[in-house]
């Protein structure tokens, strides 16, 4: 049906009926609630696999590993109770807002996306397919069917830190996601730290992932946590923050969000 339409892709609805505003729908809608094929969580040799129609509240109540923790954390905050129960993994990956909480506990976990169309099936990392605000590599016939997260990062620690202007039902002005993986010799084989909120699609800091590898897990984090390692992040003003304080606020709870993850390895 989306190859001959090009509809209009509906599950939870928490995302598509908002983007309308005053406007109708402009093609046909297909929906695809009923799908419980793309429902649910599983496990393989290598991957966890979440179905692209799992609801936040469905990740909330999974019996999950701790590496997931991050996740939960930000499932949390993903709108209310209500909004939880109905919105769905795919559909906050598709509406690729740059302050969506899920994406940014995703990309920490080194999360792969798969899409399914009537011609073929193909799998991508969730960092390449958000390439900016509200823009996917989605093509018209797609649907995002899982997303599968690596098993090496199951039982690492994770964390996830949201700032809004108050403590519930909030856009965030900035957000962090840290996954750290230890070795044997209490050090961080590992790290991927994560950003929202702070350019045009929350984006990996990948220098300062480097840096962290090898630190030890008790170590100081003053010579780790320099400016020149934040360069992906471009924040701005808006209506929630300014550039500046999004820039402060990200060094602050990437710092605590780091020693969180350090006390969770120790």
């Amino acid at each position: 049906m989306l190859a001959e339409t090009r509809g209009t892709i509906l599950s939870g609805g928490t995302d598509v009926f908002p983007a309308l505003g005053d406007r109708t729908f402009s093609t046909p809608v297909i929906d695809i609630s009923a799908l419980s094929e793309i429902r649910g969580i599983r496990f393989t040799d290598d991957f966890i696999h979440i179905g692209g129609r799992t609801t936040w509240s469905d990740l909330l109540r999974a019996a999950l590993p701790r590496g997931f923790d991050g996740l939960k954390a930000a499932a949390r905050e993903v709108g209310g109770v209500q909004i939880q129960n109905q919105g769905t993994i795919a559909g906050n990956i598709c509406n690729a807002s740059p302050a969506a909480d899920g994406v940014a506990a995703l990309l920490a976990l080194d999360a792969l996306v798969t899409l399914a169309s009537a011609a073929e099936t193909r799998t991508l990392p969730l960092a390449e397919f958000i390439t900016g605000n509200r823009q996917t590599v989605r093509r018209p016939g797609e649907i995002l069917t899982s997303v599968q997260i690596p098993r090496r990062l199951e039982n690492a620690a994770t964390v996830f830190l949201k700032l809004g202007a108050r403590r519930y039902l909030v856009i965030s002005i900035v957000m962090v996601a840290i996954t750290l993986l230890a070795d044997e010799g209490n050090s961080i084989k590992e790290a991927v730290v994560c950003v929202g909120s702070c350019s045009a699609k929350a984006v990996r800091l990948t220098e300062l992932e480097s840096a962290l590898a090898g630190q030890q897990i008790s170590g100081r984090l003053s010579g780790v946590l320099r400016e020149s390692r934040l360069g992906p992040l471009s924040p701005i003003d808006d209506i929630r923050s300014t550039a500046e304080y999004r820039n402060d606020a990200a060094n602050i709870l990437l710092e605590r969000g780091l020693r969180a993850c350090m006390e969770k390895l120790t």
